[in-house]
């Protein structure tokens, strides 16, 4: 997203006049969410002060200007500040739209499909034709069951994994301490068929470079068109 991250942190683009970390934060208060854990680390300080002009969700900040934790780092260190149980994740550089007005939204739908008996994590994904922004990469196959597999070429039904996540704050405890991928989460998850996905309704967008942004400000418009007419 260079040169525009030169000066700002990239949740702080703004995509149609919002700011991706605001999308997302909408996003989750729309599902009921009332507190959220936000990690900061590179220009904390801007996102401290944008942050910090919203009234809802509450916000409490995980700040990792001393040390990078990396996705499944930064989760551990988060969940400090919640109460143990059931969370939901989401990414703050990416959002949908395209939600059906009246309908659960995706991150409700979420929640109420993650089921921890039989689930460690549930994973919001998106076929790769709903998608604007991204690169193209196929994350995981999505069985009958729906059941998570690492997406091999020719696996059928390939999924775009779209930055939300359902899960308990224990699937963590016994992780390291200090930075390390979640992708060992979903790794192990998927050993014990424990990795379940669910498929995004809307259309998904992230932005990482300059050219994306107007990429997806025209998919909001056009979705805006559709809606009004």
């Amino acid at each position: 997203m260079r040169p525009i991250t030169n000066t700002i942190p990239k949740p702080l683009v703004k995509i149609a006049g919002v700011t991706m970390a605001d999308r997302a934060l909408d996003l989750l208060e729309a599902a009921g969410v009332t507190r959220v854990v936000v990690n900061v680390h590179y220009l904390a300080e801007q996102m401290e002060a944008h942050l910090a002009k919203r009234g809802h969700p509450d916000i409490l900040i995980s700040d990792e200007r001393a040390e990078l934790l990396d996705s499944g780092g930064g989760l551990k260190k988060g969940f400090r500040q919640l109460s143990p149980g059931p969370v939901l994740i989401m990414n703050s550089d990416l959002f949908w739209v395209g939600e059906k007005p009246g309908a659960p939204t995706n991150l409700t739908r979420l929640a109420e499909a993650f089921d921890p008996a039989r689930m460690d994590m549930i994973l919001l994904c998106v076929p790769l034709e709903k998608t604007t922004g991204h690169n193209g990469k196929k994350d995981f196959s999505l069985d009958a069951d729906g059941r998570l597999m690492r997406y091999r070429e020719g696996m059928e039904n390939p999924v775009v994994y779209a930055g939300a996540i359902a899960m308990t704050t224990d699937l963590l405890d016994d992780a390291p301490e200090g930075p390390f991928s979640l992708n060992r989460t979903f790794d192990a998850a998927i050993e014990k068929g424990r990795l379940f996905g669910l498929m995004l309704e809307g259309h998904w967008l992230t932005a990482g470079t300059p050219e994306a942004i107007g990429e997806a400000e025209a998919v909001i418009e056009q979705l805006e068109r559709e809606r009004g007419s």
